[in-house]
């Protein structure tokens, strides 16, 4: 094992996917060196695990079951999906899992990259193991910034290594479609896995430890997705948890707390993510390996003038456009600190501060129907204590949802702070809502009155007229 004299940067970012790319490209833009160390694909979970491989799987099935809604095209689309071509589709989007692209565009913005494993060695300094053994000394003028992400949790049961389990991974990157699938978990990733592998061929049995899916969304989006997955074929056992698994003779074995054996081809545990800060060297800045990092909004860990944590490490919102935009944040920040400006714009909604992480999040769940969301469900916003008003509006009662699909299914509700009269939370749920949740992002952000809402005038025939469907309740409740 080699060692070379350290190198100076301004900045060194642990981590090369969305969010350290982002910082990245922050402090590169005003003008700071910037390293970039990543030990596995630069990319990282978003492009070739996550975000990426799961929406390529589960847009054909989407699109299949529109067309099946819509006359003149539904007997058209009514045979099985072509598997290997979703897969192959899938493998496009991955770039068949090699990174040379991701790895130009770091050398286009003028940022370092060092492969290898990065670890904390003091305040300021990174020390990187390259694959080949040789080890580099990186010094940090201004920042470092800890953007090594999650990776999935898994359950303590015993033999669960021997059972060869999925996780979000292998999930995302079969090969093969499995004949019969158990999915542990009720949240996104087992719902649109679930989702995913049921169109494709899979027998899927789901083994929800909850009462119902998406138990972090309002209780009638895991409603409608729960529907719609048991009429396409799949097994939901609620209030059920997983006791031990084996497998016997290439055969997956769950039993359950109620004694139940449940058979399968493979088994994924949608069961959490951890923050990846176990082997990065933060006991070497009195920090707990392990564990999330605390932060403020400007994403510096209290304590130090130096460290970041930005998106995953500091679970504030495990999603890979919030952690994106934390990244922009803390990119500002290091950036203006290292200026020296005297004061950050760090008042609620400020160029340094990342309040969307509070106040408007918003998400997309993309199964069939889409589960989408931004701000607070109606249970957050009364926890927090604001006076709110939940407001439901049918979304089939819209023209355009109507000439979108055939029995259209769907549900709009929008939490209304009654003293303030802006909007605290919004959720939609049904064929394509996806693309609504922008415009409920920006009167979430924006803070609109509901007043001024009345002069947002939706476009006639289009399913975003359920805005003015939702105003007219809340004027007539």
């Amino acid at each position: 094992m080699t060692e070379t004299d350290s190198i100076a940067y301004d900045v060194v970012v642990l981590g090369a996917g969305p969010v350290g790319e982002n910082v990245a490209d922050r402090t590169r833009a005003a003008g700071l060196t910037t390293a970039v160390v990543e030990s596995e694909l630069v990319g990282g979970e978003c492009s070739y695990w996550a975000c990426m491989p799961s929406k390529a799987l589960l847009r054909p099935v989407i699109a299949r079951a529109d067309a099946r809604r819509v006359p003149g095209l539904r007997h058209l689309v009514q045979g099985p999906l072509d598997a290997p071509a979703v897969l192959a589709h899938r493998d496009e989007y991955t770039s068949h899992w090699h990174d040379d692209g991701q790895a130009d565009w770091l050398k286009g913005v003028g940022a370092d990259l060092y492969r290898g494993h990065g670890r904390l060695a003091g305040p300021r300094t990174v020390t990187v193991t390259g694959p080949d053994g040789s080890r580099r000394t990186l010094t940090a003028r201004h920042a470092v910034a800890v953007c090594t992400g999650s990776r999935a949790r898994l359950p303590g049961l015993p033999g669960l290594a021997d059972v060869r389990p999925w996780t979000s991974r292998e999930a995302t990157s079969a090969k093969t479609v499995p004949g019969r699938l158990i999915v542990v978990g009720g949240g996104v990733v087992a719902t649109e896995m679930a989702t995913a592998w049921q169109a494709l061929g899979s027998r899927v049995t789901m083994l929800v430890r909850g009462k119902g899916l998406l138990p972090r969304m309002e209780p009638f989006a895991g409603e409608l997705v729960a529907e719609a997955l048991t009429e396409a074929g799949a097994e939901i056992r609620t209030g059920t948890s997983v006791t031990a698994v084996s497998r016997e003779d290439g055969t997956v074995v769950a039993v359950t707390d109620a004694g139940d054996r449940v058979e399968a081809d493979e088994i994924l545990f949608a069961t959490g993510r951890a923050p990846r800060t176990d082997d990065i060297g933060l006991d070497t800045v009195g920090l707990e390996p392990g564990r999330p990092l605390p932060v403020d909004d400007s994403l510096r860990v209290p304590g130090t003038d130096w460290l970041y944590a930005v998106g995953d490490v500091n679970e504030r919102a495990l999603l890979t456009h919030q952690g994106k935009y934390q990244a922009r944040i803390a990119g500002a920040a290091i950036a203006a600190r290292a200026s020296g400006e005297a004061a950050l714009e760090a008042e609620p909604w400020g160029a340094h501060a990342a309040t969307a992480d509070h106040a408007a999040v918003p998400q997309v769940v993309f199964t069939d129907p889409e589960a989408a969301a931004v701000g607070l469900s109606l249970a957050e916003a009364e926890a927090a204590g604001h006076r709110v008003r939940a407001v439901d509006v049918d979304l089939a009662s819209v023209a355009g949802a109507g000439l979108y699909a055939d029995g259209y299914r769907g549900r709009a509700r929008m939490v209304v702070d009654l003293e303030d009269e802006i909007l605290r939370g919004v959720t939609f749920v049904g064929p394509g809502v996806g693309e609504l949740i922008h415009s409920a992002t920006i009167a979430v952000v924006g803070q609109v009155p509901v007043g001024r809402l009345w002069h947002a005038v939706p476009s006639y025939p289009t399913v975003s007229e359920v805005w003015l469907r939702l105003l007219e309740a809340y004027r007539d409740s």
